[in-house]
């Protein structure tokens, strides 16, 4: 991809932070998954060349594929650290609390330190810009969990916190606790939101992340590639390794007219659907940078495009009425 040749991407605060990030983020769970290392550092290297800067992942990632023990997509990018020496040039995020096994679960301040650690080592860094919880652990006081952040921002691990997978009404308290107490505060959220998942994140956590502050960098964008438009029927599901989880959840009248609404603002855009779905997320109130994954340079250029892309008012319409829930 020739950097030449696309307008470098303004850069959006996440949250109260000092972190400033591209409006999309590339979503890290490919790496070592459905994308080797060579890969991986190719799409990286581009993402950086199309002026974006800001790369997500977990520990846990791929735990999930047979024969992985977890932290692969960490370690291959601390690969590409150690191998471009880009590290400075990048926003990177991470998470801690997926199950990885023996115990290593969960927000227990003694496990959130050495979880940290480890992934450090994995990324090849001595630092992590944004830090994550990725999902809420109830059995820990939250003013235990969030002291156990501050003392890793206050330590140089860590430059900023965020939270995953939380409700809105936990992400309220943590919010709260962390004024009450003079505390480190989630400065994002990590939801799901895409044009089919609308419902559960508009109903109360947009309006509290934009009354707070709260940066939004939601994850499956393209409803794990839904809205791309490659899934239409059941047989689909083959096409990629995440097909058979996707086709039943989103094959339904509701997903299909969304699919037509998206064809037709994209023919006259003259763009890709899954371009027109990212456009509309970042329309969206409190949405700072959507999630997306690329397993080729193609598909990095489309989400690049997307970025860009301005809609319609007849688009954004006919977007939001396929979309509306029942």
């Amino acid at each position: 991809m020739n950097a030449t040749t696309i307008a470098t991407p303004s850069r959006r605060q996440l949250g109260r932070s000092s972190l400033q990030v591209s409006p999309l983020c590339f979503g890290g769970n490919v790496f070592g998954w459905t994308v080797d290392a060579a890969t991986s550092f190719s799409l990286l290297d581009a993402w950086l060349d199309a002026g974006m800067n800001f790369v997500d992942t977990a520990d846990v990632y791929s735990r999930w594929v047979p024969g992985h023990a977890g932290g692969e997509s960490e370690t291959i990018i601390g690969q590409w650290f150690k191998q471009s020496g880009k590290r400075e040039q990048v926003v990177l995020a991470t998470k801690v609390g997926k199950d990885m096994g023996d115990g290593k679960v969960g927000l227990r301040p003694e496990y959130i330190r050495q979880a940290v650690d480890a992934s450090l080592k994995r990324l090849q860094t001595d630092y992590i810009d944004l830090y994550q919880s990725h999902d809420d652990d109830q059995s820990v006081p939250l003013a235990d969990v969030l002291g156990t952040f501050d003392d890793l921002i206050k330590a140089g691990k860590v430059r900023a916190i965020g939270a995953s997978n939380y409700s809105a009404a936990r992400l309220a308290q943590a919010l709260q606790t962390s004024e009450q107490l003079g505390l480190a505060r989630y400065e994002s959220l990590q939801p799901l939101y895409n044009l089919y998942d609308r419902a559960v994140f508009e109903a109360e956590l947009q309006p509290l992340c934009a009354a707070q502050g709260v940066g939004v960098i939601n994850f499956y964008a393209l409803a794990a590639g839904f809205l791309s438009g490659k899934y239409r029927q059941p047989e689909d599901a083959a096409k990629s390794a995440r097909g058979a989880s996707t086709v039943g959840k989103y094959l339904n009248p509701r997903g299909l007219g969304i699919l037509d609404a998206l064809d037709a603002a994209a023919q006259r855009l003259n763009a890709q659907p899954s371009e027109v779905a990212i456009a509309w997320l970042l329309r969206q109130s409190a949405i700072a940078a959507p999630i997306a994954s690329a397993t080729s340079l193609a598909q990095l250029q489309s989400l690049v495009k997307a970025s860009q892309l301005q809609l319609d008012g007849p688009a954004i319409a006919s977007l939001n009425s396929a979309s509306a829930q029942a």
